[in-house]
């Protein structure tokens, strides 16, 4: 017995650092409610209890009078190293290195809008893997990450190259063509840090020369590319607009399907009984059509956008209701980064309560990535990645759009007292 007593003691850190986050409301994810003067300790970085009261004497405190309380939000869908302001060919006058530049730059007001986690769903260059690494050093600052790396698709896809002539032909890396090639790019992608696997399973708005809804992979090089994903111990997300490859994308095991704007019932349906979860950017089509060709749009994206934008949010509302699974993914990137919160209004217009719009972005977002034991929740076990905002989310969700605090890990990276 004095041996174990001896181990544990060795094991325990030397100095053991622990913070006491108190406010007037916490809004419990997991339980659905709202709860009155929360006290919540932090121990390095990590939640040891959540009890309601006073702090107890001797502790340091961040003390948030008058603010609610919220776990850290997850945003199920960024691109860190884009920006909404240069689109199209505008984007061909800077240099490959300039993208991880203004990544650094998002990330930070990724973080302090609130979302202390990001899934990062496709990259040139492994740019989020190197700042995923940059963040984690303790270099620069800003939400957790997880990185996808390139994009998996098609000859002549949404993720390949579409925008120049065959003079300047190049076989982009993210390139397949057959399901052996599938299987050989998921473990490279592994090989160099991806931990999301990201596939673009039909056209897309922003690539040119395509039909939005199009299928673009086979079901073959879906299911390849999910069992490999899975064999390796990651997930798979699924850029797909058209009813076709939604369907084939969902019965060949992918686990989120990205936009997800057309739909039909039968996908639906699949979706629901298969509990694929649909992460559907549904506010940045305001953006899109409210600066057409300002930032460099091309026209046919702005077309493509006119054709889905109503038709996805119509959509979003359907799946919904069906019992879809649903989780919070903007497409940060598009639109600028730092606004990720509007979208819980969106949210909340097409068919969510407040709560359950907070749910997608906390507690479902920590499901689907496989993180419950450390994200979603102001919970013990979890990293306290807490934020603070004035009045009560669950009445008005906007509010989101005003994060005061955000604390990660138990430090705060922005406001405080």
């Amino acid at each position: 017995m004095r041996s174990l007593v001896l181990a544990l003691a060795l094991s325990a850190p030397a100095s053991a650092e622990t913070v006491v986050v108190t406010a007037d409301r916490m809004v419990d994810v997991l339980a659905g409610k709202m709860v009155a003067n929360p006290v919540v300790t932090i121990t390095d970085g990590r939640i040891t209890s959540v009890s309601t009261g006073a702090a107890p004497a001797g502790a340091k405190v961040i003390a948030l009078a008058g603010k609610t309380i919220l776990p850290g939000l997850i945003d199920m869908h960024v691109h860190l190293t884009s920006l909404a302001e240069i689109g199209g060919y505008r984007g061909l006058r800077y240099t490959d290195s300039f993208w991880q530049a203004v990544g650094t730059a998002n990330a930070k007001k990724t973080l302090d809008a609130g979302f202390t986690t990001v899934r990062n769903v496709g990259s040139a260059n492994f740019d989020d893997v190197g700042l995923k690494q940059a963040i984690e050093g303790g270099w620069i600052q800003g939400p957790r990450i997880v990185p996808a790396g390139y994009a998996i698709g098609a000859t002549g896809g949404h993720c390949d190259e579409n925008g120049l002539p065959p003079s300047h032909d190049r076989k982009e890396a993210s390139v397949i063509n057959s399901p052996d090639e599938a299987r050989a790019k998921v473990r490279w992608l592994h090989k160099y840090g991806a931990r999301v696997i990201k596939i673009c399973a039909t056209g897309g708005v922003f690539s040119l020369g395509d039909a939005v809804g199009a299928q673009q992979l086979t079901y073959d090089e879906m299911k390849a590319i999910a069992d490999e994903a899975h064999m390796l111990g990651i997930k798979v997300a699924a850029h797909a607009h058209g009813p076709e490859g939604i369907r084939e994308a969902v019965r060949a095991g992918i686990d989120t399907i990205e936009h997800a704007s057309l739909a039909d019932d039968e996908g639906i349906k699949l979706a629901a009984q298969k509990k694929t979860w649909f992460a559907m950017d549904i506010y940045n089509d305001d953006y899109i059509l409210a600066t057409g060709t300002a930032n460099g749009t091309e026209q046919e994206s702005l077309d493509k956008e006119k054709l889905i934008g109503r038709l996805q949010r119509e959509t979003f509302r359907k799946a919904f209701r069906a019992g879809v699974p649903m989780i919070f993914g903007t497409d940060a990137g598009v639109y600028p980064h730092g606004d990720n919160a509007r979208q819980f209004a969106k949210a909340v217009e097409w068919g969510m309560t407040p709560m359950q719009a907070i749910q997608s972005a906390t507690k479902s977002a920590a499901e689907a990535l496989g993180q419950t034991a450390d994200v979603g929740a102001i919970a013990v076990g979890r990293y306290g990645d807490i934020i603070a905002v004035e009045g009560d989310p669950t009445e008005d969700v906007r509010v989101l759009e005003r994060v005061g605090t955000v604390i990660k890990g138990g430090e705060v990276v922005k406001g405080g007292q």
